[in-house]
């Protein structure tokens, strides 16, 4: 696998234009626009549910603390009286904001994937998740831009080096054999070994000391298009797939 360096301000900068291109789009869109990329869903869900994920973050940053919550999380947020769902989500957003600028990413902050629990998992997780966010958004109104490359390219490997760790599948299955994922506009490729529920992420090297050192699977497509395909918002049909199609399902995550 290769992966150009990312870091606090790469992500801080995709959060301050993602961020109001989301809030552009759904302000075109009248609240109950249903969201393509979602069935059942409306624009004022997907302002919701994103206004939830930053004060989920926000709570986890600035607790401090690298042990777990108490409790479940909480529900995506109400909207006052006298408040809309996109004023909850500009408060939000701007608080977030508001912390992310004087974070050091290595204090703690607890996480729910097997990572190490810093607050720069946090900076990494908001910043994609605004990123799906807006182009669903945009898509609700026919205006669906691609991820940018490198911030999507950056989205494939935290699909694959954190939720599938994470065992963020959909559902439970077997797979096995090596799947190879290339992102024509970024000039990346991952390769990942499945084996039963387990998954590796790995580099040329490692595949070419195991027996098993031919992908069944190859899965090319855009970067923007490979991350909102292993994030289920797009077919693997948007992909140029050969080989055994079955494995990519072991790759998709929620």
């Amino acid at each position: 696998m290769s992966r150009p360096h990312v870091s606090k301000d790469f992500w801080i900068g995709a959060l301050r234009t993602e961020g109001p291109a989301f809030a552009a789009a759904v302000a075109e869109a009248p609240p109950e626009t249903p969201v393509l990329s979602r069935p059942g869903s409306t624009v004022t869900d997907l302002v919701l549910d994103l206004a939830g994920v930053y004060r989920f973050a926000h709570e986890r940053v600035a607790a401090g603390q690298a042990v777990a919550p108490a409790g479940p999380r909480p529900e995506r947020p109400e909207v006052p009286a006298g408040s809309t769902p996109v004023q909850v989500w500009q408060e939000s957003y701007d608080r977030l904001l508001a912390l992310f600028d004087g974070l050091d990413p290595e204090v703690p902050a607890w996480n729910w994937a097997p990572q190490p629990k810093r607050a720069g998992f946090w900076l990494r997780r908001t910043a994609h998740e605004t990123a799906i966010h807006r182009w669903e958004a945009q898509l609700a109104i026919a205006a669906g831009e691609p991820i940018e490359a490198k911030l999507a390219a950056d989205g494939v490997s935290e699909v694959l080096d954190t939720f599938l760790p994470a065992g963020r599948r959909p559902a439970p299955g077997q797979w096995r054999g090596v799947v190879q994922l290339v992102a024509t506009d970024a000039g990346q490729e991952w390769f990942l070994r499945l084996r039963g529920e387990g998954v590796a992420l790995l580099d040329t090297g490692t595949i070419l000391d195991h027996d098993d050192h031919h992908a069944r699977a190859h899965a090319v497509g855009t970067a923007s298009d490979l991350l909102l395909a292993l994030r289920g918002r797009v077919d693997f049909d948007t992909l140029e797939v050969t080989g055994d199609r079955s494995l990519l399902a072991g790759l998709r995550v929620v």
